[in-house]
């Protein structure tokens, strides 16, 4: 084998082993959550009625799974969920970044003990605004429960004129959500250790800079809404 050629077998070689060792070395607390994020995308789309309507999903800009915020969360107040960011790029998905939701006047149905959410953002405005330090849902970027089912038919001109479409599942079924004052940022922190080195969202989400860590496959795997 030539020297050059040793030399880029080399770099492969380090490069995956790096890639293995970042996905092992994230908490165990980040995993859940990523696992969690991809599984709530995986059950949305095996149940087509109650799925986001293909059209909506396929113009969107960015995809953001938030999963199991709890109950106590509204009781008690503070942050009340963290999950997964994506944006389509170049006719595919992004890597992930974490963002976080908290405050906002909004409660689970009676008996819930949590939700998983799924937000749309609808556009590159919407989008632009949460790269920034944080959005204020309803009042900094409008925000509708989105229509579900298999078509936009149903929906509604404030829902299709709507940066962002949110989505809740609560016991096992999907329907919109009003999610209006609930305030969204990236998480630097999480964002950090799943890059193993401070990364801005716009690097991640915007350009080819960053790839998806290893430990993200199984997310980028549902977004593809195969």
């Amino acid at each position: 084998m030539r020297p050059s050629m040793r030399a880029v077998c080399g770099a492969v070689a380090l490069s995956m082993v790096a890639s293995v060792a970042l996905a092992a070395g994230l908490s165990k607390k980040l995993k859940s959550r990523i696992d969690d994020a991809s599984a709530v995308l995986i059950e949305l789309h095996t149940a087509p009625d109650k799925d986001v309507p293909q059209e909506l999903w396929d113009r969107a800009s960015c995809v953001i799974v938030i999963p199991s915020v709890k109950k106590a969360a509204f009781v008690f107040g503070g942050e009340y969920g963290k999950g997964l960011m994506s944006c389509h790029r170049n006719g595919s998905w992004s890597a992930p970044v974490f963002m976080q939701l908290e405050k906002g006047s909004w409660g689970l149905q009676i008996g819930a003990q949590s939700i998983d959410l799924i937000l749309l953002v609808n556009n590159e405005r919407g989008m632009k605004k949460l790269l920034g330090n944080k959005v204020t849902l309803g009042a900094e970027a409008s925000v509708a429960a989105g229509p579900v089912g298999r078509d936009t038919r149903a929906a509604t001109d404030v829902q299709l004129h709507a940066e962002i479409l949110s989505y809740s599942r609560t016991q096992g079924l999907f329907a919109g959500i009003n999610l209006s004052g609930g305030v969204l940022k990236p998480d630097p922190d999480d964002n950090e250790e799943l890059y193993g080195k401070p990364v801005s969202p716009a690097d991640i989400l915007t350009t080819d800079k960053v790839a998806a860590p290893a430990a993200t496959e199984a997310f980028m795997k549902a977004l593809q809404r195969n």
